[in-house]
């Protein structure tokens, strides 16, 4: 039996269980009735260095649902405390347990969490488990997201359980295996500095360089530039997801992490109409995660990772509040800097006017007032197909077009290398909505995977601008009631 696990390519590491034990609680799965693999991720698997065909046996299934804890690991719910759409809490691991970390055959580390094996020390009155349709929809979208190179955590498999979640209703239950640079997030540390010592606090951060930011090790104020990182990969990320339309939907500080990666997929969508204050979560009542206020809350959530850091940075704490206000207003011009980046490349730009930006807004305006469609705006430009966008014919946009077309001319670059970028920059899909949602009512309520798996096909290569993805470039049919998306706890 030890051999058959060996043999699927497990190889953890424990660092995070090293750590001060305030910081978490040893803690295993509850044990599922019948799970049952629904998807595995292949290529992720491998490169992970695990042995897919084992994952996909009766030993595998079980160290993916729970049942069975695999040689090395060290299963633990983490501690961590989080600002909820202002509102600061106790959390902690409700519902997932981090395995271990695996050590590829590259010598990189991820984090391999199960989400849904059960309740934990952090549940808070719920009972730790999944619905199988949620889970779906963290893959599908995580990996949608990996395609379209944003830094995020990825999906190594979903498995059923063979038991009922209960909601709102009755649901099939579900176990996700996360894969991801860590879990460390900005709540983390607020955890600990609300509840830990300075020497906890710092003895994480310590923990955090090393793992995530080596290259400041040495420096002078090491955590005074951990906080620099952390800001830089923040505005990075922040942008990326803007220049396509991603929706995170609950940006609380305990769903940001140190890595800069994506984290948590409950109530997140893609925008179809561009507006800036578009929000699908359907708790989100006030619009505080909306598209248009994701910079603004991001800049909000690392004030918050500064104050926890306030200890380490100076032992004066005018002096230390001095360096983080500094370090925090680099924020918006990294941000901008990327987006107007990001932009440039969206419109076949290669160098620097001042004027750009005004171009931009333009043409960002435009959409809104004619309630155009984001992606497919973009794909249009792309193509020359200026009749597919509802701004055709109006003489706004004719005027638009003639300067930004002025503009392209006044790059050394040819049009051939602007129409290039423009393909590089523009995805021709997006996990459009009601595409997801066709795929998971098949899944979940007809036991029909070919509708997900088909739509994953399209998903991966999303910049490949094949005729195939035509028919997923489409828009929702008209509706009386706006797409609405939940958490999926």
């Amino acid at each position: 039996m030890a051999k058959e696990i060996i043999e699927a390519g497990w190889n953890f590491d424990n660092s995070y269980a090293r750590l001060p034990k305030t910081l978490f609680t040893s803690h295993n799965p509850t044990p599922v009735r019948s799970p049952k693999l629904v998807k595995i991720n292949d290529s992720l698997a491998t490169s992970l260095g695990l042995n897919v065909e084992a994952l996909k046996i009766e030993e595998g299934i079980a160290v993916l649902a729970g049942n069975r804890i695999p040689e090395g690991a060290s299963p633990l719910a983490q501690a961590y405390a989080g600002h909820q759409f202002g509102h600061f809490n106790m959390l902690g691991d409700g519902r997932a347990i981090l395995l271990g970390e695996q050590i590829t055959p590259l010598g990189e580390r991820f984090d391999i969490q199960l989400k849904g094996p059960g309740r934990t020390p952090y549940s808070r009155g719920g009972d730790g488990r999944a619905a199988l349709g949620p889970m779906l929809r963290e893959y599908i979208i995580s990996e949608a997201m990996h395609a379209l190179d944003i830094p995020t955590t990825r999906s190594l498999a979903v498995v059923t359980t063979g038991e009922p979640v209960y909601r709102e209703k009755v649901l099939p239950g579900a176990i996700l295996t996360r894969v991801a640079a860590s879990h460390l997030r900005v709540g983390t540390f607020q955890y600990v500095a609300q509840w830990g010592t300075i020497e906890e606090l710092q003895i994480l951060a310590d923990y955090t360089i090393k793992r995530h930011y080596p290259n400041v090790e040495a420096d002078e104020n090491r955590y005074l530039s951990l906080l620099q990182e952390v800001i830089k990969r923040q505005a990075s990320l922040i942008a990326k997801w803007q220049l396509v339309g991603f929706i995170h939907g609950v940006m609380n500080t305990d769903n940001m992490t140190i890595s800069g990666e994506t984290i948590d997929y409950g109530p997140c969508a893609f925008m179809d109409t561009y507006d800036p204050a578009t929000v699908f979560s359907s708790i989100d009542i006030q619009g505080r995660y909306a598209y248009g206020n994701q910079p603004s809350i991001a800049v909000w959530n690392l004030a918050r990772f500064a104050e926890a850091l306030l200890p380490l940075l100076h032992e004066d704490q005018d002096q230390a509040v001095k360096l983080a206000e500094d370090a925090l207003l680099d924020f918006t011009k990294l941000y901008k800097s990327n987006w107007l980046e990001g932009m440039r490349a969206k419109l076949g730009i290669f160098n620097e006017e001042m004027e750009d930006e005004s171009l931009i807004e333009d043409l960002l305006n435009m959409m809104l007032k004619y309630r155009a469609d984001y992606t497919n705006t973009f794909r249009a430009l792309t193509y020359e197909k200026l009749e597919d966008t509802v701004l055709f014919g109006t003489t706004e946009f004719t005027q638009w077009h003639e300067q930004w077309q002025a503009r392209l001319s006044r790059q050394k670059e040819s049009k051939a290398s602007s129409s290039q970028l423009m393909r590089n920059s523009n995805p021709s899909v997006i996990p459009r909505n009601h595409r997801v949602e066709e795929a998971l009512e098949a899944a979940v309520e007809k036991g029909d995977y070919s509708v997900m798996e088909k739509l994953l096909d399209v998903l991966s290569k999303p910049y490949a601008h094949t005729p195939e993805q035509a028919e997923y470039c489409t828009l929702p049919p008209p509706s009386d009631r706006p797409y609405r998306t939940f958490c999926g706890t």
